[in-house]
């Protein structure tokens, strides 16, 4: 049985009754209960999450204790008997059909009046147990999930099926990730860090908060084929021509972002007539500039127009390797 099944199971029962038990004696499933030994009971956390919203307390079966459970038991196989043997022959189209099917069986168990005892089920539960129930909350409960997972280097969690963003200071840390219908939490240190709305379809990219990201991430996001272009004419006709290939060569705009920024990466470094020598240059010997190309231009000396960037440099004389006291100190 699935965690969130075994969940609801609880919540739909207290509704059913109108109230809640003091105490609560589950079976040592591992959907429920994590650890029970003769020292300790470790619960699941989502388990003991229901519990502290209801205000009940469990307390699980001792292992290889039939004992423990046997009224359970017993109930559990007539209910059985009466309800699903009942309907084995019945054909159901959908899942609604099946559950009023069922409900309709159930009611009529309750109903059943006793063999050995005045009145039936729904009678001696009003009037023996219902006065020891507990009242519902006033809040709804919401099943939850958890797992402890590790912050990938791209900053994200998943639930599954999506990724969710965190703070990018957390790679690599141990977080909590609590999961329910709606909504992603992660936890850290005990300390809510991130919230996302929960995707429902799978999505190709990450859920991203822009506060999650670094300062490099968050400029990229901002990047458009217009900003490009217009810084591009401010420098020159060859840089225009260089962004418009880069952002022109693939199959959409994005692909080209990153030439693009690295381009503009170097005009923090050199001057824009530099750059522009530079696109000039790589026009003339290639119909296919690059990013790369371009770099190995700008780092190299200029012995151009002194103008367009870093002065020129004059090439050093190259030092003899000869013998340099002369044939005549080696004569003896």
């Amino acid at each position: 049985m699935k965690s969130e099944n075994w969940l609801l199971c609880h919540a739909h029962a207290y509704e059913y009754f109108d109230g809640v038990p003091r105490l609560l004696i589950p079976d040592n499933l591992k959907t429920g209960v994590t650890k029970n030994t003769r020292l300790d009971t470790i619960l699941n956390r989502s388990y003991a999450e229901l519990a502290d919203h209801y205000g009940t307390a469990i307390v699980p079966t001792r292992v290889l204790r039939p004992r423990d459970k046997s009224h359970a038991e017993g109930t559990v196989s007539y209910a059985s008997t009466w309800i699903l043997a009942a309907l084995r022959n019945e054909t159901f189209f959908s899942l609604d059909e099946g559950r009023a099917a069922v409900e309709k069986k159930l009611e009529l168990l309750n109903s059943y009046p006793f063999k050995k005892r005045e009145g039936c089920r729904r009678e001696a539960y009003l009037q023996e147990e219902k006065e020891y129930m507990q009242p519902l909350p006033s809040n709804p409960y919401e099943p939850s999930s958890w797992s402890e997972q590790t912050v990938l280097l791209d900053y994200t969690v998943s639930d599954g099926l999506n990724k969710y963003s965190v703070p990018y200071d957390l790679i690599g840390e141990a977080v909590s990730v609590r999961v329910t219908r709606d909504t992603v939490e992660v936890f850290f240190h005990g300390n809510r860090v991130a919230v996302h709305p929960r995707e429902h379809s799978r999505r190709r990219d990450p859920v991203t908060v822009p506060s999650h990201m670094p300062e490099n991430h968050r400029q990229y996001l901002m990047y458009t084929k217009d900003d490009f272009q217009s810084w591009a004419e401010s420098v020159g006709p060859n840089t225009e021509k260089v962004v418009r290939f880069f952002l022109e060569s693939g199959k959409a705009p994005e692909q080209g972002f990153k030439s693009c920024a690295s381009l503009k990466k170097y005009a923090e470094r050199y001057r824009k007539e530099r750059i522009e020598e530079a696109c000039r240059q790589i026009l003339t010997f290639s119909g296919e500039p690059s990013i790369r190309g371009l770099g190995i231009l700008l780092k190299s000396p200029v012995t151009g127009n002194p103008s367009a960037g870093t002065t020129s440099t004059s090439k050093p004389a190259r030092r003899s390797r000869g013998i340099t006291r002369g044939a005549e100190q080696f004569q003896r």
